[in-house]
């Protein structure tokens, strides 16, 4: 399949490349404007060849010696701080794709705002005094409005990326280790925003639990980075204590990551119950 760029409603620029599917949105002067569309359109169609051809290294777990291309090195660099337990620079891949993708779209450009939209993880460019808003979805398996991020230039994220249970059936493109039906996490970039999502989600969890289903990931997925690791397909009925539990083990890991500047902030979901941690009067509406 090769590359294709369209332009969607609402003046959004639409980049497919086999699993690589973003949208692309500036604000600015009309010149500016396609200027910047027309560079990240020409930046597009080398990505996926060059993250194919270290894409051994690049599901190979942490620590490593880092690969050789600009994208390959972003999800390196992201994954590395999590290096003391199981990870592959694979969890930061949809996030380095974006922020690759934004730097093509600003670069030399005057723009007011812009974002690179990954399969729901996202970089974003905001001028001083600019803002976003973008949509919370507590439930990656039953997509919904659950809340609003204002996202203000004065706050130093310029990454936001969402992980939890994913499979067939529910619409993801990853698995995850845990039970989180949703952990959205703010950072400096999207990769460090996507590596952390991941390993915040993966901590949400009920080890041992009867009424978690799981199968090792590479039944399910042949290709997968995650090898035999157990990845979640379903989980039953749950107490509240149960679920206020797993979300507690998940802020803890959230917690940890936001004291030593990994993340700026991160909402946690299960079950319609929530953690937040960080994000201040970022989050102007939560889920009831």
């Amino acid at each position: 399949m090769n590359a294709t760029a369209s332009f969607l409603s609402g003046g959004r620029l639409h980049l497919r490349h086999g699993p690589i599917d973003c949208l692309v949105r500036a604000w600015g002067e009309p010149r500016e404007v396609a200027a910047a569309y027309s560079q990240a359109e020409a930046a597009f169609p080398a990505i996926l060849p060059a993250l194919c051809q270290e894409l051994r290294r690049l599901r190979a777990p942490l620590p490593s010696m880092p690969p050789a291309g600009p994208i390959a090195q972003r999800m390196h660099g992201a994954c590395m701080p999590y290096a003391d337990r199981f990870i592959t620079p694979m969890a930061a891949v949809a996030g380095a794709v974006a922020d690759h993708l934004l730097a093509a779209l600003c670069t030399g450009r005057r723009l007011n705002r812009a974002f690179v939209n990954n399969g729901g993880d996202i970089a974003f460019h905001l001028a001083p005094g600019r803002s976003l808003r973008c949509g919370l979805v507590a439930d990656l398996g039953a997509p919904a409005l659950d809340g609003v991020f204002r996202l203000e230039a004065a706050f130093p994220a310029r990454g936001i990326a969402t992980s939890g249970r994913a499979c067939k059936g529910r619409g993801g493109r990853s698995f995850s280790l845990g039970v989180a039906d949703a952990v959205t996490v703010l950072a400096a970039d999207a990769a460090r925003a996507d590596a952390a999502a991941t390993m915040i989600a993966n901590a949400v969890d009920l080890p041992g639990h009867a009424a978690i289903i799981r199968r090792p990931a590479r039944t399910i997925d042949p290709d997968s980075d995650l090898g035999e690791r157990m990845v979640t397909l379903d989980v039953g009925i749950l107490s509240r204590d149960e679920i206020d539990a797993a979300l507690d083990s998940g802020l803890a890991r959230a917690e940890a990551a936001r004291a030593v500047r990994l993340i700026d902030g991160a909402v946690l979901a299960l079950r319609g119950r929530m953690r937040c941690v960080g994000l201040g009067e970022l989050l102007l509406q939560e889920p009831s």
